[in-house]
């Protein structure tokens, strides 16, 4: 029998809002050894994702986009509204402005294969999961996959 999302994510996860101290996000994917948390309004609903990958900004710092100076004219080599994306991440104090928006989701009654497929197509580690309301009910990890892989 094939299985689905709901019987292989973790019911229940912890999450943080946009207003909560980044150090204690990082508190608590420390202390819990975990590598990401959905980030709820006071509603519940999903507003974004803190993961390690946005935490790192924090350590690395940003570094200003390459340019070239062509007849007194500034020409950047790339995007400046990423630096600005990016500076925002590393100077950030709360979850809110480190967190990454619009996480992809999935519903607790898909199939386990479509939802492994979402993850290995958009190279994402976890999966914020929601009921009908948009409520956070779960998270299934790569984790989650690979030990029911193992199971069955």
């Amino acid at each position: 029998m094939l299985k689905t999302v709901a019987e292989v994510m973790s019911h229940d996860p912890v999450v943080v809002k946009p207003e909560t101290p980044l150090k204690e996000a990082v508190q608590i994917l420390a202390e819990r050894r975990i590598s990401g948390l959905p980030v709820v309004d006071d509603a519940g609903k999903l507003v974004g994702i803190i993961s390690e990958t946005d935490l790192m900004w924090q350590e690395t710092g940003v570094t200003p986009p390459a340019y070239v100076m062509f007849l007194d004219s500034v020409i950047y080599l790339q995007n400046p509204a990423t630096y600005e994306r990016d500076l925002h991440k590393a100077l950030g104090q709360i979850v809110g402005e480190v967190m990454s928006k619009n996480p992809l989701t999935i519903s607790p009654d898909k199939p386990l294969k479509e939802a492994a497929k979402v993850m290995q197509d958009h190279k994402v580690h976890r999966l914020p999961v929601l009921d009908s309301e948009g409520q956070v009910i779960g998270i299934l990890t790569r984790g989650d996959v690979i030990r029911a892989m193992a199971a069955s």
